[in-house]
């Protein structure tokens, strides 16, 4: 609820377009076909996330490193909640009228600036942009800090860092050009974790009531 109130207050200061006016020009924006932002940070890192999805769904039978203190059930987890993250980012993306940056006349597009916020309004651009569905190649996986924990707290922190770190480094290099607002990433963090948390309170395993027996209580004879 903290991140979610920090959040809102980020998209009432105005910060998305202060952010995108300091990457873009009139003619648009000048990284937005830089070979290491277009081949590397974003193809590259794409592809690589979801080698690592199936590798997680690999893991389920065949774990490896720290997975293998992890019972089935929560390698299992770990994998469904990778793929319903960038699911669910996915399924908001289709049906957002929001345009990005780089569509924006502002920067050499034909769109207005609308925020994300008027739902069904549109802005003459594409649409489709938020929240920011690459930066959830790697904020899919902040749900591995749900399912980790419970072997070692210390891995789940690596684990939890590791991902919003390489979360906020896409990104970056997508506000670089022109593709997102710092908004669209911010969202797409409070969304993945969102739903982590919806499946760990799901499919967490919960204590045994310490009332209830735990074999059946026989009268003596």
């Amino acid at each position: 609820m903290l991140a979610l109130a920090l959040l809102m207050t980020w998209d009432a200061s105005g910060g998305d377009l202060w952010l995108a006016r300091m990457a873009g020009t009139p003619m648009g924006f000048p990284w937005r076909e830089n070979p290491f932002l277009v081949h590397v940070m974003h193809a590259g890192a794409r592809n690589l996330s979801w080698l690592l999805v199936i590798g997680l769904f690999a893991a389920i039978r065949w774990p490896v490193g720290i997975l293998r203190k992890l019972p089935v059930r929560d390698r299992a987890q770990l994998a469904l909640t990778v793929l319903a993250s960038v699911l669910a980012v996915s399924l908001i993306k289709h049906f957002s009228d929001t345009s990005c940056p780089w569509d924006l006349k502002e920067f050499g597009g034909v769109a207005h600036y609308v925020s994300h916020w008027a739902w069904g309004v549109g802005d003459g651009g594409a649409g489709g942009c938020f929240p920011a569905g690459h930066a959830s190649a790697a904020f899919a996986y902040v749900g591995g800090y749900f399912v980790l924990r419970r072997v070692s707290a210390r891995a789940a922190f690596i684990w939890l860092g590791v991902a919003v770190l390489a979360g906020l480094t896409l990104g970056l290099s997508q506000q670089l050009r022109g593709a997102h607002y710092m908004s669209h990433t911010l969202w797409t963090a409070w969304i993945c974790w969102s739903v982590a948390f919806a499946i760990d309170m799901a499919m967490a395993p919960r204590k045994q009531n310490l009332l209830e027996p735990s074999a059946p209580l026989h009268a003596s004879s």
